[in-house]
């Protein structure tokens, strides 16, 4: 179990600020992230990984001479938010562009993407590539969609070194897509790992089983086995990862492959160097060289008591990439030359950094009618920040059925982020829609992940519906409320029947508009609204997830209500009595 934090809300930014202060010599930090402390080198490519927290050495540990030039760092096992990843990216730029590199995952997907665009508009040019090394998250015929693990690494160390030689940006993101074409990865795991300040593990594996194909964020395994000896633990890893080559191999013998064996938390070198030394003669009896092998910690999960192996086939290209040298707080071979050039560089381009929050001066002007809307707002925020305080634990453990058991800490960290800034907004004579806005950019920032991402779009629609100068009535909050349901479904991607929170957002909107319509005052029709949110909420137990995360354990999510639909139906319910109140 995870014994020592504070908050668990605040441990994120607790350990980030502690890793810079231990690293400074490889590390800065700027808002949402690090960089590197060293020089940097002018029109070099700047790689740009990141991912949530919780996977020490992965993302910061990373970032040094010959690997990342920087990390956005994510609450614990959420994405960064795209704010969060523009900062790092402004802060690495170095006049060459930037390359996105995180696991395949929806929040990372959304967040990463909406940084690429943003970095783009202010005249960056910037690509992304994700990670689809897990051979357990989706067949074959599927690997876009399978998640990213621990062949991160292998991925990301080739594009860094790419951009070391001085490729151009379509050049790196050419040899980072190549490296992750012949990237694969499998792992086991025999107990689940623990959230900072939960008392029971995200999931738990029965005495003398294992868990096969599981996830780095705590999502269980595909299937359950017996416990192995470390003969067998790495025949099962090596044989599933030999079944499937990369496209263009077809004869083992020969081949060479950079070997990762990779703990998982709590399994301790000694024991991975005795699977690895069956590891190695598995692949020598296949004809299979390991070049420069890894054995140790280097994406994790916790406590998670497992292990992963990776296989990177490579050619001549990727050799020389994977053996360059590196210089970062986590992972080190050979030795790095100094970076030539122009010290200047150092701070990179900073400007603009963390500005979420808009200054007085910027504030649109506001009627009068709009700011006791925006009163109104605020109090409804500050309910919601008190429902998920109270149902945070009950959140967490939903998710942790078939998810990754985050759900309550990013609601938290959401709802108080926009709490905050909404009071700021408020102090400073916002009207509805800059509150909401506010408010909105700052659970997205604060909260990181595919919620935080959605709630963000949330709140700017219903702000923009109510807008700085109208006088906000029901039909206005009704529109608002139907923007919300369009933004989300076109964001995420997700129908109604993928259990996820559409399946009630869209009703929620569709029982508001058409009570609005038939005449009904506003809290009248927000309570049919919030009635008809709870009942969907309710009705997700009986679906099978068609999305995310749970995706791949739908079986295990058959009877439990969906988290993110759950958390809304919860916040319909608490809006209503604020509205009630108000009338």
């Amino acid at each position: 179990m995870t014994r020592l934090h504070n908050d668990p809300a605040a441990f994120a930014d607790e350990a980030l600020e502690g890793f810079t202060a231990a690293h400074a010599r490889w590390v800065r930090s700027v808002p949402g992230g690090v960089v590197r402390a060293t020089p940097g080198t002018p029109g070099q490519v700047a790689v740009v990984i990141g991912g949530g927290s919780g996977h020490y050495p992965a993302f910061s540990g990373l970032v040094g001479q010959g690997l990342a030039h920087g990390a956005a760092v994510g609450n614990v096992f959420a994405s960064p938010s795209a704010q969060q990843i523009r900062n790092v990216a402004k802060a690495a730029h170095r006049g060459g562009g930037v390359l996105l590199m995180y696991g395949n995952y929806a929040g990372d997907v959304l967040h990463f993407g909406q940084a690429a665009e943003r970095l783009r508009g202010e005249g960056i040019d910037t690509s992304a590539v994700a990670v689809t090394d897990d051979v357990a998250s989706a067949d074959p015929e599927e690997s876009a969609r399978r998640r990213g693990i621990a062949g991160d690494l292998p991925v990301f160390k080739a594009a860094a070194a790419a951009a070391e030689q001085g490729h151009p940006l379509a050049g790196v993101v050419r040899v980072a897509e190549h490296a992750n074409s012949r990237t694969r990865s499998f792992g086991i795991a025999f107990s689940g790992c623990t959230l900072p300040g939960a008392e029971e593990p995200l999931f738990t594996v029965p005495g003398g089983r294992m868990a096969v194909g599981l996830g780095i964020h705590g999502e269980p395994g595909i299937d359950e086995r017996p416990v192995p000896s470390a003969d067998e633990a790495a025949e099962l890893l090596v044989s599933t990862l030999l079944k499937e080559l990369p496209e263009g191999i077809q004869e083992l013998r020969g081949q060479r492959a950079a070997v990762i064996l990779n703990g998982l938390g709590s399994v301790k070198y000694e024991e991975l160097f005795v699977v690895y030394r069956r590891v190695a003669s598995l692949l020598a009896e296949a004809g299979v060289e390991p070049v420069e092998p890894e054995v140790g910690e280097l994406v994790t999960s916790f406590d998670m008591a497992g292990v992963s192996l990776t296989l990177t086939w490579l050619d001549d290209e990727l050799e020389a990439l994977w053996t360059a040298p590196a210089d970062t707080p986590a992972y080190r071979k050979g030795t790095v030359t100094a970076p030539a050039g122009d010290t200047s560089y150092q701070d990179g381009d900073e400007s603009g950094l963390d500005d979420i929050y808009v200054s007085d001066a910027v504030l649109p002007e506001a009627t009068d009618a709009s700011r006791r809307a925006a009163a109104t707002a605020l109090e409804a925020l500050r309910a919601i920040r008190d429902t998920v305080e109270e149902h945070a634990g009950e959140l967490g453990r939903i998710d942790a059925v078939a998810g990754d058991g985050d759900h309550g800490i990013g609601m938290r960290r959401g709802s108080l982020g926009a709490c905050e800034a909404a009071a700021r907004a408020k102090e400073s004579g916002a009207g509805a829609q800059s509150l909401l806005t506010l408010a909105g950019d700052a659970w997205a920032d604060k909260a990181g992940g595919t919620s935080g991402a959605l709630w963000g779009v949330i709140l700017r629609s219903v702000g923009a519906a109510l807008g700085d100068t109208a006088r906000p009535d029901a039909a206005a909050l009704a529109h608002g409320v139907r923007e919300a349901s369009e933004g989300v479904t076109a964001l995420g991607g997700a129908q109604v029947g993928d259990k996820t929170m559409v399946d009630v957002l869209v009703p929620l909107a569709e029982t508001l508009g058409a009570q609005v319509t038939a005449g009904a005052d506003l809290a009248t029709a927000w309570d049919a609204a919030a009635t008809a949110a709870e009942q969907a909420a309710r009705d997700t137990a009986r679906l099978l997830p068609r999305m995310g995360r749970a995706r791949p354990h739908a079986e295990k999510s058959l009877g439990t209500v969906d988290a993110g639909a759950h958390s809304l139906a919860l916040i319909a319910r608490a809006v209503h009595g604020v509205l009630t109140h108000r009338s």
